[in-house]
């Protein structure tokens, strides 16, 4: 009974500082960028997190349009300007932009690379906001 409640204080405990999105922001950059120096990276990334609280200016997303247009084309290796559902929900999931539980609806067309940034930008923007905003 007494784990039972531990659990439950810890698991409360990591979903009130959203501690998982901002570990999995965090792995998501580190496994994108793969810097030479993994700790010092963390730190500095962590290190604007906190500054972009503080002044209340928005952090940039890791991914730029060129980022997201070689992901996609990586994705679409045929060159039909479509990637499927499967594809799509893997890279939200690799990114860290959705999770395994996420009820994500396929509508049966494929995803554009149009649809593809669109969705990557809106679902990143509001972590990143919430990472900044709780994790310091």
């Amino acid at each position: 009974m007494e784990n039972n409640s531990r659990e439950l204080q810890a698991r409360k405990y990591l979903e009130k500082h959203r501690i998982m999105e901002l570990l999995n922001y965090l792995t998501s950059s580190l496994l994108f960028f793969q810097p030479s120096k993994p700790r010092e990276y963390l730190i500095s990334l962590l290190e604007r997190l906190r500054i972009a609280k503080e002044t209340g200016v928005s952090f940039p997303f890791f991914m730029d349009h060129s980022n997201i247009v070689a992901m996609f084309e990586m994705m679409d290796s045929a060159h039909r300007g479509t990637i499927s559902f499967v594809q799509y929900k893997g890279a939200l999931e690799t990114l860290g932009l959705s999770t395994e539980d996420e009820d994500l609806k396929d509508d049966g067309h494929g995803i554009t690379l149009e649809k593809f940034k669109d969705e990557v930008v809106s679902l990143a923007t509001p972590l990143l906001t919430s990472c900044a905003r709780v994790a310091f």
